[in-house]
């Protein structure tokens, strides 16, 4: 595309070239001369930027630039986004209405523009919306209710049996069977590899705008807030309520139970053992240990800032 196209396309302002010939985009430190590149800030800005073919930068980074060719925004990270859909290579996906390689159930509902990959299988009584793609060996079992604009990535299983077990009288496990489902809203992007469990009764619930990285699992009954964003690795126990707008870092582990205010960031590796009732940052990563070990560790790490103030020591 000509650079004068993209910038028509995405509403921008542009100086330099119209005609200029864009093909892709690259990183500021291998700028290629047909690209263009996001600098996002001063750190960003480096001599080689005069080989990209266009800059994309916020106004008062222009003149710092050694470049003839710039789209200004001012969100150049979100405008990125919106720039890398136009560059974007499509997966392999087929309509769901000829895709032979999909294994579809019973008594299902769905709408229009579904597109599958290689291997995906949709048991019985699944409600599915508009614009869905699912990729390659994707699961939906039975009775999950997936809404529009939703992606999920390849591998993933949704509705699966949950992790719900009883001990007997002689130390063997007897397992619950899960009768709940699985609601996925709207706009809710979830990577590859996840498991999303069905609920014991109740319905496991992923609410609207909800984006989710590789090798996640959410378990039984949770249900994840509005517009939050879950990082990899990331585990979810049972009957937790994750509020909206939250932020939950890598490898962070949350037990069962738990409810987490709107707009919480969650730091990664950090393991969730409370609520966290108010909005802000947390963290939390500590070595295991004995329990008793740790239990004496957890009393005085609470105690140590009022110690600090009667030893009147300042704050680190």
């Amino acid at each position: 595309m000509k650079l004068s196209e993209i910038a028509e396309k995405l509403n921008l302002e542009f100086f330099g070239d119209p005609d200029k010939e864009i093909a892709s985009l690259s990183a500021p430190t291998n700028p290629l001369n047909n690209s263009i590149c996001l600098v996002s800030n001063h750190k960003n800005i480096n001599k080689s930027l005069v080989n990209a073919g266009a800059i994309l930068c916020h106004h008062d980074l222009m003149e710092s630039i050694a470049n003839e060719n710039f789209l200004i925004s001012d969100t150049p990270k979100l405008t990125f986004a919106l720039l890398s859909n136009l560059f974007a290579t499509p997966y392999f996906f087929m309509n769901l209405k000829n895709n032979e390689r999909t294994f579809t159930g019973k008594d299902l509902v769905l709408g229009s523009n579904i597109y599958t990959g290689i291997g995906v299988v949709i048991e019985d009584s699944v409600s599915i919306g508009d614009n869905v793609q699912l990729s390659h060996n994707v699961i939906i079992h039975k009775g999950v209710t997936i809404g529009n604009n939703v992606s999920i990535g390849a591998g993933s299983i949704i509705g699966s049996e949950g992790f719900g077990n009883v001990l007997n009288e002689d130390g063997s496990w007897e397992h619950i069977h899960h009768l709940g489902s699985v609601i996925i809203h709207d706009n809710v992007s979830i990577g590859s590899n996840c498991s999303i469990d069905r609920g014991t009764i109740n319905n496991t619930v992923i609410n609207r705008g909800v984006i989710i990285d590789n090798q996640v699992h959410i378990a039984h009954n949770v249900h994840v807030g509005e517009n939050t964003a879950i990082a990899a690795n990331v585990g979810i126990a049972g009957s937790c309520n994750i509020g909206k707008r939250n932020m939950i870092g890598g490898m962070v582990g949350i037990v069962d139970h738990i409810k987490t205010a709107n707009d919480v960031i969650i730091s990664a590796t950090s393991s969730v053992t409370k609520d966290l009732m108010e909005p802000g940052v947390y963290s939390g990563i500590m070595p295991i240990s004995s329990h008793s070990t740790w239990k004496r560790i957890a009393f005085w790490i609470t105690k140590l800032d009022k110690i600090m103030k009667k030893l009147n020591i300042k704050k680190i």
